[in-house]
Formats: structure tokens, sequence, C-alpha cells
């Protein structure tokens, strides 16, 4: 449970009062831009599948490149990247408004503009959740993310309600032409924000090895894992309203793209009532209970759905399922931030966005295939089954709670003074830590020293190991490497307040004088010869 704190506080900080004003334009243009290509899909392709394919085109590239944006979140300005992918999506759109005038969009290229625009939406998204925690401070961290939820759904209530008149009046070419120029506000939001310039001590990490850093945090970190895989199933699920409402529209309700578009307003309307409900619940229950009653609140909603043969029982559904599509992936986000220090912070809601819009991707492409072969309300029913499934797995992959974690840096590490002439691209670097233990602590010390190896493999160390002296078995010797000197410097770098109680914890055990001895090396796999007379061979016209 955490802390109750008002849902509207976030507000009072111009900086993001501005930016949030400015991105519900943006909102509102993508939700009109969704409704157009949905429907234009229903008239360009007589197959369902093809028409939850236009959702699954937003989504996938959300699951394939997230992973390179969250490490360029990490490592480049990010205002820089918010306006570059800004642009980017204005640029595509008015390429896709330009093509539907012209009448020469097929099922095919509606696609490809709709990926397109993904991309630019792959690599806004870590950026801009990155951002939250720069622009307002911890404690209302949840507020801010949760507005920006509500900000989106006050849009969907809205935005698809007018796409479907814009379509309806004026065809798709209008609601595309709409889309681009609500970027104009947001890239003006941007360009007015100055945030706080950074000083980097370190050098910034390559790409590759930035990836590979987060990927690292990740697997030492099981309290993500789980919330990785929770949000993979709901978004798989959960899919199934988005990817197939346009044919609960077209099909089962006999309507129009203005039917289309009041059910996703309907939808939207639902999320706003959960944003609002957000903070009392979660100040009243654990994280589990919520997500699982996400799950089933939504299964309810997609049963209702899948039932209903009016609007006003569809409309029932969809704000059901609207409440408990913002309650769970508003919680999730809030976790993966507020248990992520800021370096990785980036990357891991890259993670996250991969799992939960790779799992809406195949989902969509699934439940086409579900409605195509089957029907739309076998496909809603077989999504409920697989929703109350999800909301039973808690029981072994049940989220944690996050407010007591500290992650701020430690900032307790001093450089070390170096009589060798070291750069800080030399390496390897071996560390090893001697620590004297009584036997009577050996199984405290084991345990200990063994959340002590996650942190350390987590935050960069390679090749750990740990040793005991044969001859002295008072002595164990903590080894690990790391690539260089800035490596080594980094790792140390990276040490979050709330690690401290692990290290204190080993220095309860040890027993020698003063603290843990700790030896820097730098490792030679060889000894080169110098060029040095003695070793070579004397020319052949000097005497011996």
């Amino acid at each position: 449970m955490e802390k109750k704190t008002d849902t509207f506080a976030p507000f009072r900080n111009p900086t993001f009062r501005g930016l949030w004003l400015a991105s519900q334009f943006s909102n509102l243009g993508s939700l009109v831009q969704m409704v157009g290509a949905g429907w234009l899909m229903t008239s360009l392709a007589g197959s369902d599948a093809m028409v939850a394919l236009v959702q699954a085109s937003n989504t996938l590239p959300i699951m394939v490149f997230s992973l390179i944006a969250g490490a360029l979140a990490d490592s480049f300005d990010r205002r820089r990247i918010l306006l570059s992918a800004q642009l980017f999506m204005l640029t595509v759109s008015v390429g896709l408004a330009v093509c539907a005038w012209l009448g020469v969009l097929g099922p095919w290229g509606l696609l490809g503009f709709t990926f397109s625009i993904g991309c630019g939406m792959a690599l806004f998204n870590p950026s801009w959740q990155a951002s939250m925690g720069d622009i307002v401070r911890r404690d209302v961290l949840s507020a801010a993310v949760s507005l920006n939820a509500m900000g989106f759904n006050l849009m969907r209530s809205v935005g698809p309600a007018l796409g479907g008149a814009l379509v309806a009046l004026a065809g798709a070419a209008a609601a595309f032409t709409f889309n681009a120029f609500t970027y104009i506000p947001n890239v003006l939001a941007l360009l007015a924000w100055k945030p706080e310039p950074k000083t980097e001590r370190l050098p910034r990490e390559p790409l590759g090895q930035a990836l590979g850093a987060g990927l690292r945090y990740m697997s030492m970190s099981p309290h993500l894992n789980k919330v990785m895989a929770r949000s993979a199933l709901f978004g798989f699920a959960a899919s199934s309203a988005m990817a197939l409402l346009p044919l609960v529209a077209r099909d089962m309700l006999q309507g129009t793209a203005l039917t289309y578009g009041l059910l996703l307003g309907f939808f939207g309307l639902g999320a706003i009532g959960g944003v609002l409900m957000n903070g009392h619940i979660r100040s009243r229950y654990r994280n589990e209970r919520i997500v699982s009653a996400a799950f089933l609140g939504f299964a309810v909603g997609m049963v209702i759905l899948a039932m209903g043969r009016h609007i006003a029982v569809s409309a029932t559904g969809l704000l059901i399922a609207g409440a408990c599509w913002v309650m769970a992936l508003s919680l999730f986000n809030v976790t993966v931030q507020l248990s992520t220090p800021r370096w990785v912070v980036g990357r891991a809601l890259s993670f996250y966005q991969t799992a939960t819009f790779g799992g809406m991707a195949i989902g969509s492409w699934n439940w086409g295939l579900v409605a195509e072969s089957q029907s739309v309300s076998i496909a809603l029913l077989v999504a409920s089954a697989l929703l109350l499934v999800g909301s039973v797995v808690g029981r072994w992959i049940g989220l944690g709670e996050f407010d007591q974690l500290d992650l701020d840096p430690l900032n307790t590490f001093r450089e070390p003074e170096l009589r060798l002439d070291l750069k800080p691209r030399s390496g390897p670097i071996v560390i090893v830590i001697d620590y004297v233990i009584d036997e009577k602590d050996v199984d405290a010390f084991l345990a200990a020293i063994h959340r002590r190896r996650r942190v350390r493999i987590r935050d960069g160390a390679r090749n750990w190991s740990l040793l005991r002296d044969l001859e002295n078995p008072d002595l164990w010797t903590e080894r690990f490497h790391v690539a260089t000197w800035n490596d080594y410097l980094r790792h140390n770098a990276r040490r979050t307040k709330s690690d401290l109680e692990g290290f204190q914890e080993l220095l309860a055990l040890h027993r020698g004088p003063g603290r843990p001895r700790v030896h820097r090396f730098i490792e030679r796999q060889s000894v080169p010869l110098h060029e040095d007379l003695r070793l070579k061979p004397p020319p052949s016209d000097v005497p011996h």
C-alpha cells in the first residue's frame, strides 16, 4: 500500500503542467488517426485479421525498438530525443494524409504508415516516461503517471467520437490531416522546456554495452521480472478489446465509424474513472490485490462486450474494462519507475513496454485470427478466460510493494589514488575483497554474500566468485572482474541507498581489523617481451 497523495498535485509544477497540456493535443490526434486507420481498413480489406493488424502495427514497433530507445533515453539528452520523435511522427503523418487525399493508400501501405508512427512512439515513450522522474518529486511520481494515463483516456473519451465524426463527414484523410497538426503544440512545449543540465563525470556507455547493462539489471531484479510477466499477459489478453472493437461496431452492433468512436469513448471514460479512484484504492490495498482485481474486472467487461447486441450493453462492458485497464497499466508503470534507480530507468521502462506492447501486438494478431476462424464473440470470451488465469497466477508471481525502496545514489565511494598510470579504458580490472568470518557466522555470511553477489552482477560485475582459504578457513575472499577502470567507477556509482543495508550486514560479520581489505588489480594474461638486448641473439659479425 502506498501513502495517499493528491491526484492533481503534479499540476502545481509548471513544467509538468505545460507538457501535460501539450501532450493532450498529440493524444487527441493519435486517437483520431487510429479511428481513421481502423475504419479505413474495414473498407480496404475484407479480412478480420487485417483489421486487427492496424492495432498490431501501432504496438509492434514498441515491442521491437523500445529496448534501443530505452538505452538512448539513459545515455542522451531526453528532451532532444522527445523532439526528434515528435518531428519524425509529424513528417510521417503528413505523408499519410497526403496519400489518403490522393487515394493511393492500399491496406499494406496503411499498415506501413501506422507502423512508422508506431516507431516514433517507440522512440518517444521511454524518454517521456523516464522524464517524469526528472520533472516531479518522487512522492508525486505515482500521481504524475496516473495523470498521464488520465489525460490520454480523457482524450480517448472525446477523440474517437471526433474521429468517427470526421471520418463519417469527410473521410479518413481528414482524420489523418487533423492528427498531423496536433503534433505542433507538443513540439513547441518541448522547445520551451529547459531541463537542468546534468554533469556526467564518466563517459557515455556505448549502445551495445548500455543494452547489456540494462538486460543484466533486469535479469538480476526478481521484482521487476514479475512486473514484466504480468504486464505481458495482461497486454496479450486485454488487447482483444482494442483490436476487435471496429468489428464489434460493424458486425455486432451494425454501426458506423461514429459507433466505433463512441465505443472507444466509453472505454476512455471508464479509464478516467479508474484514474480518479487510483489514489484511494492504492492507499487501501496492496499492489497484487489491485492487479488481480484489474485482471478479473477486465474479464467481466469482455464477457459483457461479447454478449452485447446494443450499444448501451457494450458501453457498460467498456466502462468496466477501461477502469481496469488504467489501474493495471499505471500500477505496472509506477512499480517499474519506483523500483529502478535513475541511471537505468529508461531501459527498465523500455523492457516493461516491450513486454506489454509485445503482448498487445501478438495478442491483436491472435484475436483477429480467432475472430476470423470462429467469431468476434468467441474471441472476446477466450480472452476473458485468459484474463481469469492472469488473476489467479498472482499467487505465484505476485507484485510486491515498492514504497520502502530508496534508490537515490549512495555516493559514498571515493576514487582511490593510484600509483600506477592507469588509463580510463585500461583493463580488465580484478577486485578482491577479504573478509574474516567466525565459523559460527558462516551461514549468515553466505546468505549475505549471496545477496551481495546479485547486486554486484546487477551493477556490472563479471566472473564473480567466492573463495575460502584452506590454511586459514576464517578468511573468505570475494572476487570479480570489470572490463575497464571506467567500468569499475561506474559500477560503484550505481550503488543505491537501499543497497547499504546488505553491505552493513557484511561489515557486522567481519571480524578482521578495520574494514574488509580491498585489492584492485589490473589483469594481464601474458607478459610481453621488452626490447632488451639481453634477450636478443648477438649479431653474426660480433665475436662471442
